[in-house]
């Protein structure tokens, strides 16, 4: 029966492939991928021969409707992203919805993501929290922050290496300096680290070594 699968992809080893997912990627009539070229080298290395397209944030609203009717046309599809599973912070969601609002079957495999690692290593309560992801760069940055400024639940959140000081900064300055937090980077992969600590402390560490690769900030709820 056709439908859409949603297979998580490893955040950094390979190894977090999950064996149902490598079959479902070599079963699938096409792989719609974030990058090609990204997604080409994971299916070279499970020997992975599907066909392959592109479905990015820049073209997934022109693409929708086709892949809709291909699935509708009796074609199994599966959609991946550079890293983890599509739909968090990453393309997904709205081919998720278009195909559940045609009726078509959606199927998402269990696997990698990047928040779960981070949260769970951070040492802090994971019974219940909130996933954030990017914060807004620009208009609507503070008003965020201010509104989670008494937030209790334990918070996860997507940066850029380029912008880590600065969101540590906004951090201390809105939740308090001495709120504790982590930030774990290159989870699963050669240099992954989690430095603990203070916002002060972690802005102080991070302004002397700036920081690479991917990166997930999880901070201490609101004891207010």
């Amino acid at each position: 029966m056709s439908k859409l699968y949603i297979v998580p992809t490893p955040v950094g080893n390979l190894e977090d492939m999950t064996l149902r997912a490598i079959r479902i990627l070599k079963e699938a009539d096409l792989v719609l991928a974030e990058d090609t070229r990204t997604t080409s080298v994971l299916l070279k290395h499970y020997d992975i021969r599907a066909r392959m397209e592109s479905h990015h944030k820049f073209n997934e609203h022109e693409k929708v409707e086709s892949v809709r009717q291909r699935i509708l046309a009796g074609e199994t599809v599966a959609l991946v992203s550079d890293a983890g599973t599509p739909g968090i912070s990453d393309p997904g969601f709205l081919l998720v919805r278009t195909c559940v609002e045609a009726g078509i079957e959606v199927e998402t495999l269990p696997g990698a993501t990047a928040f779960v690692p981070a949260l769970v290593n951070s040492g802090f309560p994971c019974d219940r929290f909130c996933f954030e992801g990017f914060l807004p760069v620009k208009k609507g940055r503070q008003t965020k922050l201010q509104q989670l400024a008494l937030e209790p639940r334990t918070m996860v959140f997507y940066e850029s290496p380029f912008r880590l000081v600065k969101t540590l900064g906004q951090f201390a300055e809105v939740f308090g300096p001495e709120r504790q937090a982590s930030v774990s980077r290159e989870i699963s992969k050669l240099h992954d680290t989690t430095h603990r600590g203070t916002l002060r402390e972690l802005f102080d560490y991070f302004s002397a070594t700036p920081p690479k690769g991917e990166i997930v900030v999880v901070v201490k709820g609101s004891e207010a």
